[in-house]
């Protein structure tokens, strides 16, 4: 076995089974895999020096095929509800196969870590069957210092084959796809599918599942920091504006997509970015639209045209394109990855039933409601199968990469919360002026607008309402955005239809909220949303 790059010579790719792969590299710089992933035809060059791959038949992630080994270590710890079992005979078989599935094939390892905080972080080894794919975890994850890649040691190891085909009857799985962890053991199997972001979400998955045990809070969420130190957590799945909204010019940016909070304060899971490109322009979103145009950033699924310029508007291959970079070409990111306790939470949702106001402050019981609902709106493209928005909830935000029970988080979110006095918002990214079909998207200047008088601290001396439906404030007037969106049921033509779509919204929230119910105190639960008397 040919084994090229700086690693711990201890610690090979035959230390995990790998016995007989023809060629290993380890840790391969930009450039490096830019050359084999262009020279394997893999990728090609964009006009602009980034480089675009296409992932074939997944474009998002494949949800339904993952899985989590079922022991003695996992039966009493993982929400089984949620998460599907495999049982440990069929893992380890489908280990066995796809250790013989490598076997003549070129590797490509990066070391890398997971967590910058050193007290609680996940050193990860990632082997792949792509060499883009080694570059796109290479910016996704935190890099250690080149001196300890010698004597780096994984807690954790991902194994990604996209050209094996997993058997269902044979590996116990759901089709030919599968990514299947193995919580005990520290290791991730994916197969199937050339989809890259199916990586880092099984490190979230890991982290997900230890911290909590630490006392820290994993989180999926984006976070900045101001000049005061005034730190702020968004929280949100993809599609809600995560990326987008933390990427502020006047705030450091944190990170955009996974956090824990512990003991210190926050902290970035992620060394780098993985932010949406459909319809991105240089007007709305300068700083993620500049980093297409470096080397070293990944496009994915990004259509080029003849002079092999990305076009950001094509959606002719999905919804859900994509661009991976390493934080530090956002100029504003922070070095370190850590900031204070957050001051300001702010939970978005995309609402497809354009019922909900563009922000509502929330009290720490509306805030734990709120959060284990999760309610939004799955956007075209984010998992495989879904062609158009479709209202859902996900509790904490992030459901298929929590392995434990959504108590286990909102407990420590609730407790995080009171220990530090933060304030909480919710934020509707969404629809106004009525539904997913009728009305329109919220303008994201309004939106901005609204986040920036929440993060001064101004938003608080506003004038409030109280929603009829779902009991939080809602302001009144705030400068530099239209009174009118403020109130939804005053942007829909027909007040009668908009009572409707409340009414059916608010007992969706209640249908999803009783499976939580006897897991929350009471104050909590009066927090739930009731359906007003339709106004005259």
């Amino acid at each position: 076995m040919d084994e090229m790059g700086i690693h711990n010579p201890a610690l090979g790719v035959a230390a995990i089974g790998l016995h007989e792969a023809a060629q290993v590299y380890y840790n391969l710089d930009e450039s490096r895999l830019y050359e084999e992933s262009i020279r394997r035809g893999e990728a090609d060059l964009t006009a602009d020096g980034a480089l675009r791959a296409l992932t074939g038949q997944h474009t998002g992630r494949s949800a339904k095929d993952k899985f989590v080994v079922r022991d003695a270590d996992t039966e009493d710890k993982i929400w089984w509800d949620n998460n599907k079992p495999m049982s440990r005979p069929h893992f380890d078989l489908l280990h066995q196969d796809m250790l013989a599935h490598a076997k003549g094939r070129t590797l490509f390892v990066q070391d890398l870590i997971g967590g910058a905080d050193a007290e609680n972080a996940l050193p990860s080894r990632v082997v792949t069957e792509f060499a883009w794919h080694s570059l796109f975890i290479r910016n996704l994850l935190i890099r250690p210092e080149r001196s300890t890649l010698k004597t780096f040691e994984a807690k954790l190891t991902i194994i990604d084959l996209p050209s094996f085909r997993a058997d269902p009857e044979r590996h116990g799985c759901r089709s030919e796809t599968v990514i299947a962890c193995d919580l005990t053991n520290g290791l991730v199997l994916i197969a199937g599918t050339s989809y890259a972001g199916e990586m880092k979400k099984s490190v979230f998955t890991v982290l997900n599942y230890l911290l909590p045990a630490k006392g820290v809070m994993p989180m999926h969420c984006s976070a900045n920091v101001g000049n005061d130190g005034d730190a702020a957590v968004f929280f949100g799945l993809s599609g809600t504006g995560k990326t987008t909204l933390s990427a502020d010019p006047s705030r450091t940016l944190i990170g955009d997509d996974e956090h824990g909070w512990g003991e210190h304060g926050i902290f970035n899971f992620e060394g780098g970015c993985y932010a949406k490109t459909i319809r991105l322009s240089a007007e709305a979103e300068p700083e993620i639209y500049a980093t297409t145009k470096r080397f070293g950033t990944v496009l994915e699924n990004v259509v080029l045209d003849e002079n092999r310029v990305p076009d950001f508007d094509d959606a002719s291959l999905t919804e859900n394109t994509r661009c991976a970079y390493p934080l530090h070409f956002i100029p504003n990111a922070s070095e370190t990855g850590l900031a204070p306790h957050p001051k300001t939470i702010i939970m978005l949702t995309a609402d497809a039933f354009g019922v909900l106001p563009p922000i509502a402050r929330l009290t720490p019981e509306q805030a734990m409601y709120h959060f284990l609902s999760g309610y939004t709106a799955k956007v075209a493209g984010t998992e495989k199968g879904v062609t158009e928005p479709e209202a859902t909830f996900s509790t904490c935000f992030g459901a298929p990469f929590m392995p434990r029970h959504p108590a286990e988080y909102g407990n420590l979110l609730k407790e995080l919360i009171n220990r530090h006095g933060v304030d909480c918002w919710l934020v509707n990214t969404g629809w106004t002026g009525g539904a997913y079909g009728t009305g329109h998207r919220m303008p994201i200047k309004a939106t901005r607008a609204l986040l920036t008088a929440a993060l001064t601290g101004e938003l608080k001396k506003a004038e409030f309402r109280t929603d009829a439906n779902f009991g939080f404030a809602v302001p009144v007037k705030v400068e530099g955005v239209d009174t009118g969106i403020l109130d939804p049921r005053s942007t829909w033509a027909d007040k009668a239809a908009y009572d409707a779509q409340a009414k059916k919204l608010v007992g969706m929230f209640i249908g999803n909220f009783s499976k939580f119910e006897s897991h929350v105190d009471g104050k909590v639960r009066d927090a739930a949303p009731r359906t007003a008397v339709a106004a005259e």
